[in-house]
């Protein structure tokens, strides 16, 4: 939508390259995009005559645009490095691409080694190895990496130590790709000059020089007529300019990236709008999942402050619910989770003292002994039906006057105990939003959960249901004929040869897997 205000904010849209970010009308981002030239790229979605030739995913997206945010950047090499890390953050639902966990190749050093290597991961990890990228293209940073491994004469083999044993079996040094630290052809000390050598290289430091002394081969080659190698030299090149160009990674909090809450203010204004006598320190929000009947499952996500404690979130696989039923669903899970912490805090027995469960827990909560704090806050993905089984559940466990409401997708009311209405929150409320960013997450974490239970599902043997089937039974048919194709085809008596089958199973067995063909 194409408000006075929106055309405002575009007039002052530069034209430098950048990350967009789409909002609707309750400020949620659904679209992330990048472009090299961001006035153009924004204005284009305010054009009637886009919107009239879009096909039906791009018409609602543009329909649904109320506001838009951009992030300036240096390059298209950080526009998608930043569009990237927003579409994992946010998880707009207009995005398709991106949104998975895979990540960009960064490159890895262990310098604390005895002969350091670099190698290729997706994943930084606090283990004092030296990291560089991310590389937006990976097949640039794969040839650019066996060249930089080539030119410093740098290890490429998989041992920590490698020594004369593991030498015999390597061909490295015989095609001249390696200079042999491991043998002793070249010393410790002038190896890591190497690995400094290269190190500054991946920097940025001396990239210029280096590119033009291959130029200047290239040309040498070309000149004789080497056209082949000048053709190399030329790949080489290339891919050095699109590995080399400079681009920051964007860590989370660093980097000016737009955020749709404030943390702060936003849980006060939630206490407010709620009318809670404590600040609301810990959030807890449970979601239910029944994408499918055999998979039933439940997250719980835990917010700390306003920002997520993902160490905390737990995830549940429904036990004692037959079909799709979220409100009997939504009961066990609240059983599950609060029990636990009673039990885990050994206030389990609690009840028969003058000292309520909840005080009991609270007041070791405030002396440091309690393992497991309770939330300040409950929320429930769902509506009444929801609610009161929360309710139900936590009085059971003498929980009464803990918190706890539900939010409806629908027109996103909130619902209270003991009220009838539902509270209503203005759509550019930070507490709103706050919720909204929990109840998403949670749904987030659920649906992730039970896509990867039907990934199992999906590559279990059709011999796990299969009458009298067990895990050893199982192991040993596959162990002797393959696959289920051939257990399918072999007789009787041979599933009889297989130890822990008798007559009577190799006959179910088979009169089983005939019907299943």
């Amino acid at each position: 939508m194409s408000t006075p205000e929106v055309k405002q904010k575009l007039q002052k849209t530069p034209h430098k390259p950048g990350v967009y970010l789409m909002k609707d009308r309750i400020g949620g981002i659904i679209y992330v995009g990048k472009a090299r030239d961001l006035r153009k790229r924004v204005g284009n979605y305010f054009m009637p005559s886009r919107k009239m030739r879009a096909d039906l995913k791009t018409r609602a997206l543009i329909d649904s645009i109320h506001d838009f945010d951009t992030q300036i950047v240096r390059n298209e090499q950080e526009a998608l490095i930043l569009e990237s890390k927003l579409i994992k953050q946010y998880r707009p639902r207009y995005n398709v691409s991106l949104r998975d966990d895979k990540r960009f190749y960064m490159v890895k050093v262990q310098l604390d080694a005895p002969l350091p290597r670099f190698v290729l991961t997706r994943l930084k990890k606090d283990d004092g190895a030296r990291y560089f990228g991310p590389f937006v293209h990976s097949t640039a940073l794969k040839a650019t990496l066996e060249w930089i491994n080539r030119e410093f004469g740098l290890r490429t083999c998989r041992p920590k130590s490698p020594g004369e044993k593991e030498y015999r079996h390597c061909h490295a040094d015989v095609i001249r790709r390696c200079s042999a630290p491991c043998i002793g052809k070249i010393s410790a000390e002038d190896y890591r000059t190497r690995i400094n050598e290269a190190i500054r290289l991946l920097e940025g430091k001396g990239r210029r020089d280096r590119l033009n002394g291959l130029r200047a081969l290239m040309d040498e080659a070309a000149g004789k007529l080497q056209f082949e190698k000048a053709a190399r030299l030329r790949d080489i090149i290339a891919n050095l300019e699109k590995t080399l160009s400079p681009a920051r990674s964007f860590s989370r909090g660093r980097g000016g990236v737009p955020s749709t809450v404030n943390p702060s203010e936003d849980l006060i204004e939630l206490q407010n709008a709620l009318d809670l006598p404590d600040p609301l320190h810990i959030m807890e929000c449970f979601d239910i999942s029944n994408v499918s009947s055999n998979h039933i499952v439940a997250s719980m996500v835990r917010f700390v402050d306003g920002a997520p404690d993902n160490q905390n979130y737990r995830r549940y696989r429904i036990k004692t619910v037959q079909g799709q039923d979220d409100f009997a669903s939504m009961a066990e899970v609240v059983r599950r989770r609060y029990s636990r912490i009673l039990l885990e805090n050994n206030v389990a027995g609690t009840e028969e003292s003058q000292e309520s469960p909840l005080e009991a827990l609270r007041r070791l909560a405030r002396d440091g002994k309690s393992p497991l704090h309770l939330p300040n806050l409950v929320i429930v993905d769902g509506g009444k039906g929801q609610l009161s089984m929360a309710v139900n559940e936590l009085n059971r466990l003498g929980l009464h006057d803990l918190p706890v409401i539900g939010l409806a997708k629908q027109r996103e009311e909130i619902f209270r105990a003991g009220h009838s209405d539902p509270l209503l929150l203005p759509h550019d409320t930070g507490a709103l939003k706050l919720m909204q960013r929990i109840r998403d997450e949670a749904h987030r974490f659920a649906n992730n959960y039970n896509e990867l239970l039907l990934r199992r599902r999906v590559t279990e043997s059709l011999l796990d249901d299969c009458p009298g089937m067990s895990p050893k039974r199982k192991e040993a048919l596959l162990r002797r004929f393959g696959s289920v194709k051939r257990i399918r085809k072999a007789t009787v008596k041979e599933l009889e040869s297989v130890p822990g089958i008798g007559k009577k199973t190799a006959e179910q067995m088979t009169s089983w897997l005939q019907t299943k063909k």
